[in-house]
């Protein structure tokens, strides 16, 4: 038994958890579609025809990939910079007046929390790894 084994079933529950919120922002952005487009175009985000697919890319095949428990280290590191960029893009609560920041705020911190528990499972998975390489 390697060191990670007896934690593999909270393993699985916090990717899972952690991509929830991905799946139904993905599926959300792809049901508003022209809507979620004239939102990223409002941020200022350049290229917003390219950058929602791609989003919407990266939010449902990331969501699906973490649960798999495929390539961990990789998804885990994309959706992190995913959201860490998003945290910045679209929740600038020192830009936000007074009736939004609160809410942007919280979004903002949301982000960077969920950032932090992807390097948690960065660390695990390459902690796993290595135990594997050293059953010989």
């Amino acid at each position: 038994m390697t060191t990670n084994e007896p934690f593999r079933g909270w393993t699985v529950a916090a990717r899972v958890l952690m991509a929830v919120i991905f799946l139904v922002a993905g599926v959300r952005k792809l049901m508003t579609y022209g809507a979620t487009l004239g939102y990223f175009a409002k941020l200022g985000i350049p290229l917003a025809d390219v950058v929602l697919p791609l989003t919407i890319a990266l939010e449902i095949g990331g969501g699906l990939l973490l649960i798999a428990g495929w390539r961990v280290q990789w998804v885990a590191g994309a959706l992190a910079l995913f959201t860490l960029a998003t945290a910045f893009a679209a929740h600038a609560f020192w830009a936000a007046d007074a009736a939004q920041f609160n809410a942007q705020l919280n979004n903002f911190l949301k982000n960077v929390a969920m950032a932090g528990g992807f390097l948690l499972l960065i660390v695990q998975a390459g902690a796993g790894e290595r135990a594997a390489g050293n059953r010989g």
